[in-house]
């Protein structure tokens, strides 16, 4: 039986869906983080409380036909008509084009073959400009779209496709070649790339920064077996980033840009102030002035160096209540922040987002925020703007990339959390679960020593700059 499921995977990537079935010790060599984990979870979350929509409705009701498999969220049947209308429920703020109506339309399809006559198809989707006051009203939470006639319209294509996708995967003999995700850059491929390419190296044209974008450039590029770096034309158009990448990775040197590093840091000013914000997105609102997947600032780290010559101090905040932080977070950062000094962050889009939601959230704090706003410094930018670049950073510019490169001795690889998802889904649990004392405390620790290297990094990835530019 082809299930909705694997058609959806067939469409992305023929392979992968095919090892999904038959080699599931290599789709699946992958354990999932906890924050991939955290997704199945709001998703069900959402499936649930979307039904409360319905109270007469059917749920989770399976149909089989002609070699497919549906299951469906929520059903509705006209007690007039007999008709029945189908509901998909989607735990996101908005529908995603490219899998959400080609998820419905198989359903549709299915149910079609099963005899029943369709009245609507509709998505379920969370409404992100709902803000929560008081208890949560579904009616506002949720939004309900028809898209019968764009279902309709696609149907007898997406019929054609289930059929493809069934041939395909009832082939028991492993597919030749390459997967579909050859044409992809690195962080749009498939699970199971690794196995299904083994002729693409390591690290070679697929990790090119930003080359998914590109993806006539990259076509190119695999149709011409140009799949290292010293292979490609030197005649290609290339981005000042990708050249510089392949010419770190080729000439094994560093570019360093001591004059524009100089000119940014001209304009810090002491002290300064490393600070990094950890956050939960739940897709339910869980306190008021909240929405959809509104980012719950539950904690931050500080570390405030007061001249270039001493030694930083670290402070921080971490909320253990499930109830709203906002208050408690900005307030704390308030008491933490003097008026003066750079705010030196990393990505700022992420912190300044944050900031203008709790200014927002709190008017009698909306002026700090904006005071804060006009301080930031992104660390960021040296990389982004090519004013150093290493071939260890392989493209990229995340702290993750930076940090080893420049500061070897700090490493994340130590920690209970390495990164932001897993400390988000262990507040999480940590506010939710009903844990007892000594798991507590664990993740509290865990969480102290993650956030708290990160401004740390920061630190230390300045103070290297620092010392080559003075």
């Amino acid at each position: 039986m082809l299930s909705k499921t694997n058609y959806i995977i067939w469409r992305d990537c023929h392979k992968n869906a095919w090892l999904k079935i038959y080699k599931p010790d290599i789709y699946f060599a992958h354990e999932l983080s906890e924050f991939e984990k955290q997704i199945i979870e709001t998703g069900n979350e959402v499936d649930l409380l979307a039904r409360e929509l319905f109270p007469a409705g059917e749920y989770q009701k399976q149909f089989q036909k002609d070699g497919f498999l549906a299951i469906t969220d929520i059903l509705t049947h006209s007690t007039i008509s007999r008709q029945t209308n189908l509901y998909e429920v989607k735990a996101t703020n908005d529908i995603d084009k490219k899998t959400h109506y080609h998820d419905l339309a198989f359903q549709y399809n299915v149910l079609k073959l099963s005899g029943l006559d369709i009245e609507s198809a509709n998505l379920i989707h969370l409404n992100h400009e709902y803000i929560r006051n008081g208890e949560i009203d579904i009616n506002a939470l949720f939004v309900i779209e028809d898209v019968t006639e764009k279902i309709i319209e696609m149907a007898d294509e997406v019929l054609e496709e289930m059929k493809l996708a069934k041939e395909y995967l009832m082939n028991e003999k492993e597919p030749n070649g390459p997967c579909d995700c050859i044409y992809r850059g690195r962080s749009g491929q498939c699970t199971t790339f690794d196995y299904s390419n083994h002729n693409i190296p390591k690290y070679g044209i697929h990790d090119l920064t930003r080359i998914g974008s590109s993806k006539k450039k990259l076509i190119e590029l695999v149709d011409g077996h140009k799949l290292n770096f010293e292979d490609i034309p030197e005649d290609m158009e290339l981005s000042d980033a990708q050249k510089n990448q392949i010419w770190t990775h080729l000439n094994e040197r560093t570019i360093i840009s001591r004059e524009n590093i100089s000119k940014e840091f001209e304009n810090l000013v002491f002290p300064l102030y490393f600070l990094d914000y950890e956050t939960f997105p739940a897709a339910i609102p869980r306190f008021n002035n909240f929405s959809p997947y509104n980012q719950i600032p539950f904690q931050y780290s500080l570390h405030i160096l007061e001249t270039p010559e001493s030694e930083p101090r670290h402070l921080d905040f971490l909320y253990t209540e499930n109830t709203d932080p906002s208050k408690a977070f900005a307030q704390s950062l308030r008491e933490n922040l003097s008026d003066k000094g750079s705010v030196i962050v990393w990505h700022k889009d992420f912190e300044c987002s944050r900031n203008k939601e709790l200014g927002h959230r709190l008017p009698e704090y909306k002026n700090f925020f904006d005071e804060v706003e006009k301080r930031i410094f992104d660390l960021e930018v040296i990389f982004k703007k090519q004013y150093h670049v290493h071939k260890d950073y392989k493209g990229k510019t995340s702290i993750k990339k930076v940090l080893p490169v420049l500061v070897p001795s700090l490493k994340y690889d130590d920690l209970e959390i390495a990164e932001g998802g897993t400390a988000a889904e262990k507040w999480n649990q940590l506010v939710t679960n009903n844990l007892d004392e000594k798991e507590k405390v664990e993740i509290i620790g865990n969480l102290r020593e993650y956030c708290k290297l990160d401004t740390n990094a920061m630190y230390a990835i300045w103070r290297e700059l620092y010392k080559l530019v003075n």
